[in-house]
């Protein structure tokens, strides 16, 4: 037999947090906001914070009390029906083509040995699995109110020159 919750129902601990909470957050404000104290922004503020935090026991209170029938809970929770007796009809097709689909998806992934949700990188995917060639960048430092025209040596066979730049510092 199910116990019978009158009253505060069966989260009985959080709604009392919840008040404790509530009445806590109160004071301190109200402190804050009536008594002359050089810190009273500070008050505030925590006993905002304060009751804004019971929000969660007063959140766990009434979702701790949601009385569901069982009845509409077997079909959210995947329970199977007594009645029925099993796996038959349209849910039972496709209860079996999920749990097929999700084992495929787990086999495969063992297969690869790589997990979900990561990827070859791009280069790799477009040239059949082989890796892209790596470009190779030369960078020179220039010192303050410098001219320079360099010509960087050839990188995959095309000769590239720098264009005339001035650095300038400031006098800091």
């Amino acid at each position: 037999m199910e116990p019978v919750h009158r009253g505060l129902g069966r989260c009985v601990c959080s709604f009392w947090l919840a008040v404790a909470f509530d009445i806590v957050g109160l004071l301190v404000l109200l402190i804050g906001v009536f008594v002359n104290v050089f810190f009273y922004d500070l008050l505030i503020y925590a006993g905002a914070i304060v009751i804004f935090l019971s929000l969660i026991w007063w959140v766990f209170w009434y979702s701790g009390n949601i009385e569901v029938p069982p009845a509409e809970l077997e079909d959210d929770v995947g329970l199977v029906k007594k009645d029925k007796g099993g796996l038959t009809g349209i849910s039972g097709a496709v209860r079996r083509l999920s749990s097929r689909v999700s084992s495929g998806l787990r086999s495969s992934l063992r297969r690869t040995g790589a997990p979900f949700g990561t990827r070859a990188p791009s280069a790799q995917r477009s040239t059949g699995g082989t890796p892209a060639e790596q470009v190779v960048v030369s960078m020179a430092t220039m010192t303050a109110m410098e001219d320079t025209t360099q010509s960087i040596p050839a990188v995959a066979s095309c000769d590239v020159e720098m264009p005339h730049t001035r650095t300038e510092t400031s006098p800091t």
